[in-house]
């Protein structure tokens, strides 16, 4: 049973005047109202609706807590509102975040969630929760209506983003090699040599980007990146350092967007010269439906590699295509596929890429978020190589099969001025028709990410 509460109820209090006789004192009266809790919180959303803040925020903050959820929800949802329609966009975004710590398939909260980024003006934020809440089936069809709206809103003024991620991986094979004795056999007896065993190591990874969109017309956007990534290991023949960046025209519109971009980038191994790439790529979003969405990125790049490995010099074609399906407020799919053509001017290095992985993410109770990606990769190559099969020298044409499994665990009540850490761990293993290709690897990375 729900438990009865006393609000004292400041709004009834009437000053009342006698004016004919000005040394009589203005008296006052104060009325008791006897109610349940949830009674009270029906009256304060009244108020509310009307407009009258002060005193739904006095019935709000002066009823004590109870054990009932549903009105606690109500009750925090109140002051929220009170909050965002009154301008007080944090706080308002901090109580919305508590509640959906706590209830995240709430799609009224997360939809009013976005409202208050779009507010501050944080569309990348706003975009998530939109996406998640419109998939929610009892909401009203004008709600749906506006959340489409605001979908078209949100695309035609992302117009700056800024990412920043840091933290730790320790890996047990960042050499990506199989171990284990290569053994020869001919008419002088059995010749066998040690091969490089898996090497172990923590890497520390830093990541920093940022795009922004000069306005050209209603539809029209110019857009430009930059990002640098690093992986510094504690073995630095390893250590990885990625610079790129991209410009070009992008065309939006009430359903999608469409960008076509020059791109470079240049890499870093062992902070020795690796390769310089440039060319241009398409990437186009679209929403197909309040539950499905879909994504396509087209891209050519000439690959330009440093004097030691020129033989690697060529140029690569790419095609990835995602589709979301978000099943509620709190739950969603993402496939991901691609194809991958890539030449040289070594026919040992030329070869066909193609890559399918499907992850389920999950915004969990107390704060959590879940995601969890496997994925399945072959690289078959067009020219044979040497190498050791059977105890003796073949050429092979080399065929890779490359299975990865991640999962990702986050925690919302630990933002960090934005930011949340972030635990993934993963196992790799790769099989092949040359059995020196092959290896297994497992990595436990540790990163701080931006929070949505």
């Amino acid at each position: 049973m729900l438990k009865r509460i006393i609000i004292v109820s400041l709004f009834l209090i009437q000053p009342m005047f006698a004016w004919a006789e000005s040394d009589i004192k203005p008296t006052k009266t104060v009325t008791e109202i006897h109610m349940t809790a949830l009674d009270a919180v029906a009256l304060a959303g009244k108020l509310v609706d009307k407009g009258d803040y002060e005193h739904a925020s006095q019935i709000l903050t002066m009823m004590p807590e109870t054990d009932n959820l549903e009105v606690e929800t109500e009750r925090w949802y109140l002051l929220a509102q009170i909050f965002q329609r009154t301008g007080d966009y944090d706080n308002a975004i901090k109580i919305y975040r508590e509640i959906l710590d706590e209830q995240p398939d709430l799609a009224k909260v997360r939809y009013e969630l976005a409202l208050c980024h779009m507010a501050q003006e944080q569309w990348y934020r706003a975009d998530y929760h939109l996406r998640l809440a419109m998939a929610h089936d009892d909401l009203p069809d004008e709600v749906h209506r506006m959340m489409n709206y605001y979908r078209y809103v949100v695309r035609k003024n992302k117009n700056w983003n800024v990412w920043f991620n840091f933290g730790a991986a320790p890996d047990d094979n960042i050499n990506q090699v199989a171990g284990g004795e290569e053994c020869i056999t001919n008419e002088f007896g059995i010749f066998c040599h040690q091969l490089p065993d898996p090497i172990s190591a923590v890497g520390y990874n830093f990541t920093l980007g940022g795009n922004y969109e000069f306005k050209l017309g209603e539809n029209w956007r110019w857009k430009s990146d930059a990002n640098l990534y690093s992986n510094i290991y504690s073995k630095h023949d390893y250590d990885d350092l990625y610079l790129g960046a991209s410009t070009g025209p992008r065309y939006v519109w009430n359903s999608g967007d469409i960008w076509v971009a020059g791109i470079v980038s240049r890499r870093f191994y062992g902070w020795d010269g690796y390769n310089l790439s440039y060319g241009g790529k398409m990437d186009a979003n679209f929403d197909l439906s309040r539950h499905w969405g879909a994504g396509l990125t087209l891209a050519m790049t000439n690959n330009l590699y440093d004097d030691y490995a020129k033989y690697m010099n060529g140029q690569t074609y790419s095609g990835n295509s995602r589709i979301s399906y978000s099943f509620d407020a709190s739950k969603y799919l993402i496939l991901r596929s691609g194809i991958t053509r890539e030449y040289a001017a070594n026919d040992i290095y030329k070869n066909w890429r193609y890559t399918v992985a499907l992850g389920f993410g999950a915004e969990l109770p107390w704060g959590f978020h879940v995601y969890i990606e496997p994925s399945l990769g072959r690289t078959k190559y067009d020219g044979p190589r040497w190498a050791v099969k059977n105890g003796a020298y073949r050429r092979i044409v080399e065929n890779d099969w490359t299975q990865r499994y991640a999962i990702s665990l986050s925690n919302n009540k630990f933002d960090v001025l934005g930011f949340v850490p972030t635990l993934t761990f993963s196992y790799s293993r790769r099989d092949s028709n040359i059995w020196q290709r092959e290896y297994d690897k497992t990595a436990l990375e540790f990163t701080f990410n931006q929070r949505f």
